[in-house]
């Protein structure tokens, strides 16, 4: 037994070996492969355990390879390997950052967020729990979760996001986190969001749970409106989030309405004249119903009987028509601002319609400048991108026109090795104009003033004998005329017509606007100048200098005859004879008709 078990261990170690040994060999044969050819890549990956030592159990009663890697796992609970850290970890390395930006913070907004909807939980819930009995002790700990959840909100907001908010002083962003919690503690939104909070919840042990303690939560409208600001700073469609918002504006005065004519039913006695709520069906319903036709004021309601409900009936009606008017005179307004490009966009296709009828321009002409301007219009979604950036500072303008345009200009072969400002300052010259198809870009012969770059679409360069073959077709990001921006002494004509086929949207950079910018760069001057004159001097260069394959004729032209030959030739025609010069005459009247 004991020879058995040294031979058994005898032979485990001998094949070991011989893995290791195979192992090393291979790995040194790649070594060697890469030492002597520097193209091979060496193997990243980490060798392959041998089998043998791969299945050895380890102490625990595990194999090795099975245990998961310390990186990869972060629960020791679970039996399965993380490529991730779980949230639970992610959250407890989760800080916040020491100073926010109100203007661009996303957390913020967030975090807004969920202050605004403990506002509305206290805005609507609120009058509905003081006039309808929804509130019983039954369920009263359901509301006072909700409740005091909605105050942890507010606590939150005061003592961890209001004090690390960023503010302006005398231009400068201050991030100090004593100037930022002095800055809010001086602000009148801490004093109101002090009120907010008053603990009137201990007049709960005196007087019971009423809501309208709770009354003072509803002062945070100054969250509310700070939400609004930001939400729409970041929506593409504002107008949208502003209709919402308006028709809840509407649908909020109505609710409290309902409240209030519950609550005054209940002060007469349900029931007791024809018009309180009678108290059959689902409460709610019946008094909200009831609140949008008294404020639409449409009519049909029951006539008050008492003082009170007169009394009550008449401020409604007084409210309703004035809530009403000013809910539609909102609206209006954020429609109006919603379409107020269309509405331009319309009004000057209208003038321009009835400029052509005015001055009878030709139909087909009318119907181009129409589909000009819905081409221009769905395409840009404005007229004139220019009118937009007026506004804007100098150097935002540029920032503007840099992520616009500057992947196109850097492009140009013109304009490389130039100083980075000028192109810079090139790039807010550049005007969009957007051209129909078959529409003449420019025609050969005419004076170049301006270069072009194809944002989007196709152009045609046409030529040949009739002018009409299509010689090259340019893409988006193309460029041509960049020649005649430099040129003088008459070699800046157009050598060819460009057509637009299809539309075409172009930037255009006027010689004009070229020659004010190059004033404050001499150098860049100097080096356009140069090229553009080399560029002149290839494109004027002669065919036949080229030596191109296509220049040489099968048969050359013939010489012509010299003239005292042919004067020899004539004087022996008259004279009748028939020697060599007669033969030699009749030979080249003959090749002159096979000329012919």
């Amino acid at each position: 037994r004991i020879g058995s078990a040294s031979s058994l261990s005898s032979a485990i170690i001998n094949t070991r070996l011989q893995e290791l040994v195979r192992l090393f060999k291979e790995r040194t044969e790649k070594v060697k492969e890469k030492l002597i050819d520097s193209d091979v890549t060496s193997d990243d990956e980490s060798p392959v355990a041998s089998p043998a030592a791969a299945a050895v159990p380890a102490p625990g009663g595990e194999l090795e390879g099975d245990k998961p890697l310390g990186d990869d796992h972060y629960c020791e609970m679970l039996c399965c390997t993380f490529k991730h850290r779980p949230w639970l970890e992610h959250l407890k390395s989760f800080q916040l950052p020491s100073s926010i930006d109100p203007l661009t913070n996303l957390m913020y907004v967030l975090w807004l967020f969920f202050v605004v909807m403990a506002w509305n939980w206290n805005c609507w819930l609120i009058p509905v729990r003081w006039a309808f009995p929804y509130q019983t002790p039954a369920n009263i700990h359901y509301w006072l979760l909700v409740d005091y959840l909605c105050d942890l909100i507010y606590l939150l907001d005061i003592l961890i996001f209001q004090t690390r908010l960023q503010f302006v002083q005398g231009g400068d962003i201050i991030t100090d986190k004593k100037a930022m919690k002095e800055n809010y503690l001086r602000s009148q939104r801490f004093k109101m969001d002090v009120l907010c909070l008053l603990p009137l919840d201990f007049f709960y042990f005196k007087v019971g749970v009423n809501p309208l303690l709770r009354f003072p939560r509803c002062l945070k409208y100054l969250a509310f409106f700070e939400f609004n600001n930001r939400l729409e700073a970041i929506l593409t469609k504002a107008y949208i989030y502003r209709v919402i918002r308006t028709t809840a504006y509407l649908l909020y005065s109505l609710h409290v309405n309902s409240c209030l004519y519950y609550w005054a039913s209940a002060y007469e006695g349900l029931g007791s004249t024809s018009w309180v709520y009678d108290g059959e069906g689902n409460s709610y319903i019946r008094c909200y119903y009831w609140a949008v036709k008294t404020l639409i004021t449409i009519g049909g309601l029951p006539d008050p009987k008492t003082l009170f409900e007169i009394v009550f009936q008449l401020l409604n009606y007084f409210t309703g028509v004035f809530a009403f008017s000013v809910m539609i005179g909102q609206m209006r307004d954020v429609v109006g601002a919603a379409t107020a490009g269309q509405t331009y966009y319309r009004s000057c296709m209208d003038s321009t319609i009835k400029y052509m009828n005015f001055y009878r321009i030709p139909r087909a002409v009318q119907n181009r400048v129409k589909t000009w301007y819905e081409y221009t219009w769905h395409s840009q979604g404005m007229l004139d991108e220019s009118e937009l950036l007026v506004q804007l500072p100098d150097k935002m303008r540029l920032d503007i026109a840099i992520d616009v345009n500057y992947n196109i200009v850097s492009k140009v072969a013109l304009f490389q090795g130039c100083d980075r400002q000028m192109i810079f300052d090139m790039l807010k010259r550049l005007r969009s104009v957007v051209y129909l198809p078959n529409d003449y870009v420019c025609k050969k012969g005419e004076i170049g003033r301006e270069m072009y770059i194809i944002q989007a679409g196709q152009v045609q360069v046409l030529g040949g004998p009739d002018g009409k073959s299509v010689l090259v077709t340019l893409k988006a990001g193309s460029v041509f005329g960049e020649i005649s921006l430099l040129a003088a002494g008459g070699g800046n004509r157009r050598t060819a017509n460009v057509v637009a086929h299809g539309f075409a949207n172009l930037f255009i950079l006027e010689k004009k606007d070229l020659n004010e910018i190059l004033v404050h760069y001499p150098e860049s001057q100097k080096l356009l100048r140069k090229k553009a004159k080399k560029m002149l001097r290839s494109n004027n260069k002669p065919k036949d200098e080229k030596g191109g394959p296509g220049d040489a004729l099968v048969i050359p032209p013939r010489a012509d005859t010299p003239k005292l030959f042919r004067a020899t030739l004539a004087a022996t025609g008259r004279k009748g004879g028939k020697g060599p010069l007669g033969r030699l005459r009749w030979r080249l009247r003959e090749l002159q008709e096979l000329q012919a």
